[in-house]
């Protein structure tokens, strides 16, 4: 296993994510203990000592399972992340009692690593706002030992991200991204890296194989992936891709069954980060399948001058590509959940304004109007 120095410890470069660990008949909710127990079991032997829970997780169950299997070894062993559920608003105002019930859940009296979670859109000014407490009850904890080092991960945007990181930047020690090959320019994540290591944050990267789907690509962009280092899988290539990214020291994997977790533990014996020209030709692929699948909109704001309901048609057009070329997911409607519901894509009347002057000629009213059926499909 490959390690990686964080401060004065040692963590593992593979992490342990315990939000997709088997379940039975399909059910989420559903863990399959004795499966996920022996996951963990191979996991302490072959050297991961990263294991990262939340509080919604599995409908809550995460942190019992993360809890009961982790508790069969000495606790200086391995390192236990856990998370503030601000996806959540209704939470805003429960830190205390959560962050409790946390504890008693996992079985534990200290959290290695601790998160604000998911900083988006949608919590942004909820994270910031005083009355809440729930960054002055976090450092609290972290001042009496019941916290080691406190974090954030996030899903937003740059914007976003700046925001936080102006008013908390100065307390944070680690920061979790949703990075890989494909979000690299997709979301924005190579400009989010780059704003971490602006504030010296180390990186811990998130969804490196994007739920799975990279990891399971159609035969035509496979191919493109796997010519690359023909000798290794294309789960091998993703994490290689990762490798490479300055101060990048955890990578999570939310692996669901234990030959995931072999094949991935086997991936990290090896510090093998792909060479800038391996690098360039997966980008390459990756932007070929974003083509296929997104409109090709360069935010060049000709639109939004020209809209009468005067939407933010670049950033629309950004969640829709979100949105569509992952057939769904959580992202885009967090996202707007941000805005009143006439600065959504519900708000465009199909005037067309904005398609006399786009320069790539794209057909913004269909995409609002297929939008709309897509967040409500």
């Amino acid at each position: 296993m490959i390690y990686k120095d964080f401060q004065d410890i040692k963590l593992s470069a593979l992490g342990l994510g315990a939000m997709r660990l088997p379940v039975i008949d399909g059910n989420d909710s559903n863990i399959d203990e004795a499966a996920a127990d022996t996951m963990i079991a191979y996991a302490m032997e072959h050297g991961i000592n990263y294991y990262d829970t939340a509080w919604g997780y599995h409908n809550g169950n995460s942190e019992l399972v993360i809890g009961k299997a982790l508790a069969k070894y000495p606790r200086e062993s391995f390192y236990l992340a856990d998370k503030f559920p601000g996806y959540d608003l209704s939470n805003m105002d429960k830190v205390e009692e959560i962050f409790e019930k946390q504890l008693e859940k996992c079985g534990v009296e200290y959290f290695d690593f601790y998160l604000f979670h998911n900083v988006c859109e949608m919590n942004i000014n909820e994270y910031l706002d005083e009355k809440y407490g729930i960054f002055e009850y976090l450092m609290k904890q972290k001042e009496n030992g019941r916290i080691k080092h406190l974090g954030f991960s996030a899903h937003g945007s740059v914007e976003v991200m700046k925001r936080f990181l102006e008013a908390y930047g100065s307390y944070m020690e680690f920061g979790q991204l949703q990075i890989n090959y494909l979000d690299w320019t997709f979301q924005s994540s190579k400009e989010k890296a780059e704003l971490l290591q602006q504030y010296n944050i180390p990186i811990w990267v998130m969804e490196p194989l994007r739920g799975g789907s990279l990891a399971r690509l159609p035969e035509d962009q496979a191919a493109g992936i796997q010519a690359v280092r023909p000798e290794e899988t294309i789960p091998a290539i993703a994490f290689r891709f990762l490798q490479g990214i300055k101060d990048c020291k955890v990578i999570l994997s939310g692996m669901s069954n234990f030959e995931q977790l072999k094949a991935n533990i086997a991936t990290f014996e090896e510090d093998k980060p792909l060479t800038a020209e391996e690098t360039k030709t997966v980008l390459a692929a990756a932007d070929d399948m974003l083509t296929k699948k997104t409109l090709p909109c360069t935010a060049c704001r000709y639109c939004v001058s020209h809209c009468p309901q005067e939407l933010d048609i670049p950033w629309l057009l950004e969640l829709y590509n979100e949105h569509n070329f992952t057939d769904g997911g959580f992202i885009a409607p967090m996202a707007l959940m941000s805005v009143e519901k006439e600065k959504g894509p519900s708000g465009c009347i199909g005037c067309q304004s904005c398609e006399a002057v786009c320069p790539q000629q794209l057909k913004i009213a269909d995409a609002m109007t297929d939008f709309v059926a897509k967040l409500h499909s």
